[in-house]
């Protein structure tokens, strides 16, 4: 778990009217062979696929946490009629209201699928810019198939009959239910109480759970944090204060996990950072969701005990752990990192470094920081956590 301390991409959308239900349960889809194989490309904790709109191809997100999503550019391009306006939430509780409206037709590889039902949303503000997406394959649209995915072999597979995937590989069965949106919620007791956790391929961490669901006195193994370290559909949450924890035991349907990590944030969520050691298909027609374990990472905790945001192309502090004596402070602006400067950076440059992060695989850091005015230097060392 490497990479929490880094920015998160949450850019999974929750319907706030059930009465859309209807509008999610409608599209079509055309398969030219029985299995198709789908171009995947898994990076930074996220699947990408291509898509083909009219000719023209785009780059969209395979995002089980969401409803299918469309740019803004996209909807102008096409010229495409507004169903309705309703207000939607992202995963960080913020909520605006935004264009319904039908994708008459859409490719992906050998896939062609048909009237689909689609949210209009800006993906060229803050951080979601970086990730250059032009939409989500969401929930809705990934349940008119099955689907095989595999991250470590870059594999995704969909057919529309679940005997071409030989389910006996599959030693792990977990149920879920589907919310408006087909969004798969698992439900699992933690400690004394029942929580649903989102299977959430637009999530690039591992677990979340909120705060209200965490009971700190109940958690042996932890270290406080404040601030933010996710973006959402909407833009970055709000700093709260919070925590990472080890968890003796987690159950996912018929499977015992044992010495899990996880943070406290706004969502419940299962995210790619422990999707990626399965192969997994998701089957909407049984709500089940298969999985095999093709790698063995035990979960754990490295960090310098702090991540960044870029806040108009300026990297600045946004979330720390509550360690002893640690030096920086949400809201620092990072001047520099290992002398790489970053503090007068044009948009794709800071684009660049809020995907490859300067300070990833090293193992000590300098940092030069603006606080308040003042100019001021620390070494930070890369340290295990909750071993």
């Amino acid at each position: 778990m490497k990479k929490i301390l880094y920015s998160l991409f949450l850019c999974s959308i929750m319907i706030m009217n059930a009465q859309t239900k209807k509008f999610f349960a409608k599209g079509e889809v055309q398969l030219k062979h029985p299995v198709e194989k789908v171009n995947l490309r898994f990076d930074n904790n996220l699947p990408f696929v291509k898509v083909s709109i009219k000719g023209k191809t785009y780059n969209f997100l395979f995002d089980s946490g969401a409803p299918t999503v469309i740019s803004s550019a996209i909807y102008d391009e096409l010229k495409l009629k507004k169903k309705y306006k309703r207000f939607v939430g992202d995963s960080n509780n913020s909520k605006k209201q935004q264009i319904f409206t039908e994708l008459p037709e859409m490719v992906i590889d050998q896939l062609i699928f048909k009237n689909i039902g689609a949210i209009v949303l800006d993906l060229d503000s803050a951080e979601l810019s970086c990730l250059k997406v032009d939409g989500i394959i969401g929930a809705n649209q990934m349940a008119n198939l099955f689907w095989r995915v595999n991250y470590a072999e870059n594999a995704l597979e969909a057919t529309s009959d679940l005997s071409f995937f030989d389910l006996k590989d599959y030693p792990v069965i977990v149920p879920f239910e589907q919310r408006a949106q087909k969004t798969p919620v698992i439900k699992t007791p933690l400690r004394d109480k029942n929580i649903e956790l989102t299977f959430d391929t637009g999530f690039s961490g591992r677990f979340e759970i909120t705060e209200k669901d965490f009971d700190p006195a109940k958690a042996v193994r932890k270290i406080e944090t404040f601030g933010t370290h996710s973006t959402g559909a909407f833009g970055a949450a709000v700093p709260v204060a919070g925590a990472v924890f080890r968890l003796d035991s987690l159950t996912l349907g018929n499977k015992i996990f044992t010495d899990e990590i996880i943070s406290t944030g706004t969502s419940n969520l299962i995210g790619n950072e422990f999707l990626r050691d399965f192969s997994f298909i998701l089957d909407w027609k049984n709500n089940r969701i298969y999985m095999k374990p093709v790698r063995h990472n035990p979960a754990r905790l490295e960090s310098f005990g702090f991540t960044y945001r870029f806040v108009e192309r300026k990297p600045v502090v946004a979330f720390i752990f509550k360690d002893e004596n640690f030096p920086l402070k949400i809201g620092d602006s990072i001047i520099s990192i290992n002398g790489v400067m970053l503090d007068h950076l044009d948009e794709a440059t800071a684009c660049h470094y809020f995907m490859n992060r300067v300070e990833r695989d090293q193992k000590a850091i300098l940092v030069k920081i603006n606080r308040d005015g003042n100019i001021l230097d620390f070494k930070l060392e890369r340290k295990a956590y909750l071993n």
